[in-house]
């Protein structure tokens, strides 16, 4: 990662540029540690050198993972939150290849490829947390 800056406030919370070589997971919970984010929604759209996707597999309690390349993410969706004392980020995308396939899924891990990667995120009032719920089998967002 460069020392070019990611983010500037907004009125509603803050726009990210990411490039070549980011993490967008780090990013993310770089800035809601940076920033004391205390909940936010976030949406995005860029290109991305590989991208990891899963699909929850209820019987395991755990993602089937699948990994993909050079996509250009379309959709980037989730929540900034907090899961004992650190930052959470549950989101999920989809993106298209070179052959216009699409894939998609709850996001595992994004690579930033050529080009950028932007994200908005808006900030919420409350803070929030996740915590596991064994009837689920994964981590759920608690209203407060």
């Amino acid at each position: 990662m460069s020392d070019a800056r990611r983010y500037v406030a907004t009125p509603t919370g803050y726009l990210m540029v990411l490039r070549e070589g980011d993490d967008v997971i780090a990013c993310l919970e770089a800035i809601t540690l940076a920033e004391d984010i205390p909940s936010a929604s976030i949406s995005g759209f860029g290109f991305v050198e590989k991208a990891r996707f899963g699909f929850f597999n209820h019987g395991k309690g755990a993602y089937d993972p699948g990994d993909f390349h050079r996509l250009e993410i379309t959709n980037l969706n989730g929540t900034l939150a907090w899961k004992e004392g650190r930052p959470s980020v549950h989101a999920h995308a989809n993106g298209g290849d070179v052959l216009f396939g699409v894939v998609g899924g709850h996001v595992l891990a994004l690579r930033v490829g050529k080009g950028s990667f932007e994200i908005t995120v808006t900030v919420h009032s409350e803070r929030l947390e996740r915590r596991t719920e064994l009837s689920v089998g994964g981590n759920v967002l608690h209203l407060p």
